[in-house]
């Protein structure tokens, strides 16, 4: 039998190979945002915008490329072994579906589900005079809507936005770094997007006061077309391996507010036989040692 597995020549291959094997704990998501062959200027500033939020955990195609995700996924398939990554964005135009977006995701290196999002409304980083957050800053994800949790499509849009947006997982977080806000609202068949910026006013005590600026883009979507996975591989792409999964610890519980209690099984102990600090205050008197002799006294019964 032959190796169809090509060794690494060089430890920079070798380190390479390295850096895209599973791991247990899995690196930040990658997004690509591939532009369509017949992409107009509305279309490329969509993908610009949010190619400036996913920074630096995001690849921009400049260049058209001329493929249909919804017939044919070979292409995206090769651009995600190509640049490592699991998410994907992709921006066409026709007069059939005007400024199309298609968001999706990958799982080991095929499309596990898309959805297909029509731009009705669209207001650019460029049109908003306003000071914007710093690059890579995490952002706080809020969803309005019921459609979020009655219809099947919604929630896997919702879980679909999550992972494209959330960004790293960070050890812990400070006040001043929660200044970006990604609003989604999913009201009269229509999801309207928008991003603002946290402002920490002063307020005279210790909390301060809270305002949003709105700093871009601005979308307002429609649903399309889906292409979800079966229930089946949905589950199969979130197992998690037995190493991450925490042990069970024998009688330790924690209640509602994260506190740890544990329970202790001890045999029945003698209190009468139990030793205490020893002081003069604590001594037993004569009279008490005699009373606790059958009332003879240690002397007397000696000189018996």
């Amino acid at each position: 039998l032959i190796c169809c597995c090509r060794k690494p020549k060089t430890k920079r291959a070798k380190r390479f190979l390295e850096k895209r094997e599973p791991k247990l704990t899995e690196n930040t998501k990658n997004a690509m945002l591939i532009k369509g062959g017949n992409a107009n200027s509305t279309v490329t500033d969509v993908l610009k915008d949010i190619y400036a939020l996913k920074k630096p955990f995001a690849v921009l195609y400049k260049k058209k490329n001329i493929t249909r995700p919804f017939e044919d996924q070979t292409s995206l398939e090769f651009f995600s072994k190509k640049s490592d990554c699991s998410l994907f964005l992709f921006g066409s135009h026709n007069k059939k579906r005007p400024n199309n977006l298609i968001v999706g995701r990958m799982f080991d290196y095929h499309v596990l589900d898309m959805i297909e999002l029509g731009i009705e409304n669209f207001v650019s980083l460029k049109d908003i005079k306003n000071n914007k957050c710093p690059e890579g800053t995490k952002p706080m994800l809020i969803f309005a809507g019921d459609m979020f949790d009655l219809n099947e499509e919604y929630r896997r849009l919702k879980s679909l936005l999550i992972d494209f947006f959330r960004g790293p997982t960070v050890p812990s977080i400070r006040l001043a770094g929660l200044e970006h806000v990604l609003h989604f609202t999913a009201v009269d068949g229509k999801i309207y997007m928008r991003s603002y910026k946290v402002l920490l006013k002063k307020s005279g005590c210790k909390i301060p006061r809270i305002e949003l600026e709105d700093i871009g883009p601005s979308l307002d979507l429609v649903m399309r077309r889906t292409h979800l996975a079966s229930d089946d591989l949905y589950k199969l792409s979130l197992k998690q391996p037995k190493a991450l999964k925490p042990k069970k610890k024998k009688n330790i519980s924690h209640d509602v507010f994260g506190t740890t209690y544990g329970r202790i099984h001890m045999q029945k102990q003698d209190l009468s036989k139990l030793q205490t600090r020893k002081m003069k205050g604590l001594k037993k008197r004569p009279a008490e040692k005699s009373a606790e002799d059958g009332g003879i006294s240690t002397k007397k019964a000696k000189s018996v």
